[in-house]
């Protein structure tokens, strides 16, 4: 699904509504999580671009050596062509070994709950910088992760303070990391969010590729339509405000 005409258009627009959101609350950098992924090294690139000041924080948690040399690579080169931005590396595979140590066994035997934990704790780590330097956490959410079907972990990669992506697919945003770019290796790579111990890829995950969820959340057609639906619906309370109850 490709909706763009104009990728220079697109990456000046964005590169304003930036600029315009940092000095409207007289903000001091930018903080975003570089995965080795395209969707993080587009907007770690865009944020770069714009001159202000931008930490790229790359977080290895036992993860692959493939995601973390992409990772790498690419806060590294953001670093040598943008003088305005500084890498933080932050390995938290020992912190979350610790914590995992002591959490009682009986809490510790779902997957999911562990996989979420190790997104939370990057989130984390992406404050505790932000506040320090008084930046914001910039959000590396795609259209479909965000508003199709909720494919982020509640307060963990999930919890950001701007999404400059947010209402582009997959397809949009691999187009655009080409326009800006951003090296093929992480334009080619299968998307995958490095918390699963198999190294399962986001794909593998959603039962779909992007592609097809793009179809069926834009136009209500193909394979996908069913498991959009079925991954919408259980996933609806992130991506609605919080219930309360009101007296």
């Amino acid at each position: 699904m490709n909706r763009i005409k104009n990728y220079d258009r697109l990456a000046s627009d964005i590169d304003k509504w930036l600029k315009d959101y940092y000095y409207m609350y007289n903000l001091k950098a930018f903080v975003v999580g570089v995965s080795g992924g395209i969707d993080s090294a587009v907007v770690s690139t865009l944020c770069a671009k714009t001159g202000l000041p931008t930490y790229v924080l790359t977080m290895p948690l036992h993860s692959k050596e493939e995601n973390s040399e992409l990772s790498w690579s690419h806060a590294s080169s953001l670093v040598e062509k943008y003088c305005n931005v500084t890498l933080v590396n932050i390995d938290l595979t020992e912190t979350y070994d610790k914590f995992m140590f002591w959490v009682d066994d009986k809490f510790t035997g779902n997957e999911l709950a562990n996989a979420n934990t190790k997104s939370r704790l990057r989130m984390v780590s992406l404050y505790q910088v932000a506040g320090a330097v008084g930046g914001i956490v910039v959000g590396t959410g795609n259209k479909v992760e965000d508003y199709g079907i909720g494919f982020y972990t509640k307060y963990g990669d999930g919890g950001v303070d701007i999404a400059p992506i947010a209402d582009l697919y997959k397809t949009e945003v691999r187009e655009l990391g080409g326009y800006l770019g951003v090296s093929f290796d992480i334009i080619d790579a299968k998307p995958t969010d490095g918390l699963w111990e198999d190294g399962r890829s986001d794909e593998d995950q959603i039962g779909a590729t992007y592609s097809e969820l793009e179809e069926a959340m834009e136009k209500g057609t193909g394979r996908a339509v069913d498991i959009l639906y079925n991954f919408n619906k259980q996933n609806r309370h992130k991506m609605e405000p919080i219930p309360t109850f009101k007296i």
